[in-house]
Protein backbone atom coordinates (compact mmCIF):
# COMPACT_ATOMS: atom_id res chain seq x y z
CA UNK A 1 0.00 0.00 0.00
CA UNK A 2 1.37 3.40 -1.01
CA UNK A 3 1.37 6.12 1.60
CA UNK A 4 -0.73 9.06 0.49
CA UNK A 5 0.80 12.50 0.49
CA UNK A 6 0.21 14.04 3.90
CA UNK A 7 1.35 17.52 2.82
CA UNK A 8 -1.30 18.36 0.25
CA UNK A 9 -4.98 17.72 1.00
CA UNK A 10 -6.65 15.37 -1.48
CA UNK A 11 -3.40 14.60 -3.21
CA UNK A 12 -3.51 11.83 -5.78
CA UNK A 13 0.21 11.19 -5.85
CA UNK A 14 2.27 9.14 -3.41
CA UNK A 15 4.55 10.72 -0.84
CA UNK A 16 7.65 9.61 -2.75
CA UNK A 17 6.49 11.44 -5.91
CA UNK A 18 5.73 14.60 -3.94
CA UNK A 19 9.19 14.53 -2.36
CA UNK A 20 10.65 14.14 -5.85
CA UNK A 21 8.73 17.25 -6.97
CA UNK A 22 10.12 19.19 -3.99
CA UNK A 23 13.64 18.02 -4.79
CA UNK A 24 13.35 19.01 -8.45
CA UNK A 25 11.83 22.35 -7.41
CA UNK A 26 14.83 22.95 -5.14
CA UNK A 27 17.10 22.23 -8.11
CA UNK A 28 15.38 25.18 -9.86
CA UNK A 29 13.87 23.16 -12.71
CA UNK A 30 10.90 24.51 -14.64
CA UNK A 31 7.41 23.04 -14.35
CA UNK A 32 7.80 21.57 -17.83
CA UNK A 33 11.05 19.84 -16.90
CA UNK A 34 9.59 18.51 -13.66
CA UNK A 35 6.54 17.29 -15.57
CA UNK A 36 8.71 15.34 -18.01
CA UNK A 37 10.87 13.82 -15.27
CA UNK A 38 8.01 12.80 -12.98
CA UNK A 39 5.50 11.92 -15.72
CA UNK A 40 2.85 14.07 -14.03
CA UNK A 41 0.83 16.56 -16.07
CA UNK A 42 2.08 20.14 -16.21
CA UNK A 43 -1.14 21.61 -14.70
CA UNK A 44 -0.78 19.25 -11.74
CA UNK A 45 2.89 20.19 -11.33
CA UNK A 46 1.95 23.88 -11.44
CA UNK A 47 -0.63 23.25 -8.70
CA UNK A 48 1.94 21.52 -6.49
CA UNK A 49 4.61 24.16 -7.15
CA UNK A 50 2.15 26.92 -6.23
CA UNK A 51 1.37 25.08 -2.98
CA UNK A 52 5.09 24.67 -2.24
CA UNK A 53 5.81 28.35 -2.92
CA UNK A 54 2.89 29.39 -0.71
CA UNK A 55 4.12 27.17 2.12
CA UNK A 56 7.63 28.64 1.81
CA UNK A 57 6.06 32.12 1.95
CA UNK A 58 4.06 31.19 5.08
CA UNK A 59 7.16 29.76 6.75
CA UNK A 60 9.16 32.90 6.00
CA UNK A 61 6.39 35.07 7.41
CA UNK A 62 6.31 32.98 10.60
CA UNK A 63 10.08 33.18 11.02
CA UNK A 64 10.41 36.86 10.15
CA UNK A 65 11.84 38.95 12.96
CA UNK A 66 9.92 41.97 11.70
CA UNK A 67 6.21 41.44 12.01
CA UNK A 68 3.89 44.37 12.04
CA UNK A 69 4.72 47.93 11.09
CA UNK A 70 8.28 48.91 10.32
CA UNK A 71 9.42 52.46 9.64
CA UNK A 72 12.27 53.24 7.29
CA UNK A 73 13.79 56.68 6.98
CA UNK A 74 16.94 58.51 6.00
CA UNK A 75 18.09 61.81 7.47
CA UNK A 76 20.73 64.29 6.36
CA UNK A 77 23.06 65.80 8.99
CA UNK A 78 25.66 68.52 8.69
CA UNK A 79 25.79 72.03 7.32
CA UNK A 80 27.80 71.29 4.20
CA UNK A 81 28.75 67.64 3.83
CA UNK A 82 25.26 66.29 4.49
CA UNK A 83 26.02 62.92 6.08
CA UNK A 84 23.22 60.47 5.33
CA UNK A 85 21.99 58.37 8.25
CA UNK A 86 19.57 55.57 7.42
CA UNK A 87 17.42 53.89 10.05
CA UNK A 88 14.96 51.06 10.55
CA UNK A 89 12.46 51.13 13.42
CA UNK A 90 10.15 48.34 14.46
CA UNK A 91 7.17 49.69 16.38
CA UNK A 92 7.62 49.02 20.09
CA UNK A 93 10.92 47.35 19.21
CA UNK A 94 14.53 47.95 18.25
CA UNK A 95 16.15 50.58 16.10
CA UNK A 96 19.04 50.13 13.68
CA UNK A 97 20.91 53.07 12.15
CA UNK A 98 23.91 53.33 9.88
CA UNK A 99 25.74 56.03 7.97
CA UNK A 100 25.43 55.49 4.22
CA UNK A 101 26.97 57.33 1.31
CA UNK A 102 24.41 56.67 -1.39
CA UNK A 103 20.64 56.78 -0.84
CA UNK A 104 19.49 55.49 -4.21
CA UNK A 105 16.57 53.07 -4.17
CA UNK A 106 18.77 50.08 -5.10
CA UNK A 107 21.25 50.76 -2.29
CA UNK A 108 18.50 51.33 0.29
CA UNK A 109 16.64 48.15 -0.70
CA UNK A 110 19.86 46.15 -0.44
CA UNK A 111 20.54 47.72 2.96
CA UNK A 112 17.06 46.83 4.21
CA UNK A 113 17.38 43.21 3.06
CA UNK A 114 20.79 42.81 4.70
CA UNK A 115 20.16 44.66 7.94
CA UNK A 116 16.58 43.74 8.76
CA UNK A 117 17.73 40.60 10.61
CA UNK A 118 19.76 42.63 13.09
CA UNK A 119 16.55 44.02 14.59
CA UNK A 120 15.64 40.53 15.78
CA UNK A 121 18.77 40.23 17.93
Amino acid sequence: MLMKNKHVIRSHIPEKKFREIIYLFSEDLSATQISHLTKISKPSINKYLAAIRFRVFEYCQDQSPLKGEIEVDESYFGARGKIIVFGLLKRQGKVYTEIIYDCSAAVLQKFIREKVVTLAV
